[in-house]
């Protein structure tokens, strides 16, 4: 009887390990279909995002200069907007004359 739950065990787990063989050949191959290849859409999408690299790579030099200028910017539009306001003041004070 133990030999028999033995022989019944090892059996269980070869066909485990072979079942699991396959299907991750099977995976395996799926996945080479879908980057395995310089001409896949995986690769063509690392070109891409290698590309986007390349180009935004001088962004974070450039981003304080560039914030210092917008706000030089919003604080004359700060002064534009008073005076704005003042001259519509003026203009409503003379209607009312």
């Amino acid at each position: 009887m133990f030999v028999l739950l033995m022989v019944l065990t090892i059996l269980a787990v070869l066909a485990l390990v072979v079942v699991l063989v396959y299907y991750l050949a099977h995976i395996i191959g799926l996945l080479e279909s879908i980057g395995g290849t310089p001409t896949s859409s995986l690769a063509r999408l690392r070109v891409g995002l290698r590309a986007i690299e390349t180009e935004t790579g001088n962004l974070p030099s450039q981003v304080p200069p560039l914030n210092e200028t917008l706000g030089a910017i919003a604080a004359g539009l700060g002064q534009v907007d008073r005076h704005l306001v003042g001259t519509i003041e003026a203009v409503q004070r003379q209607e009312r004359r």
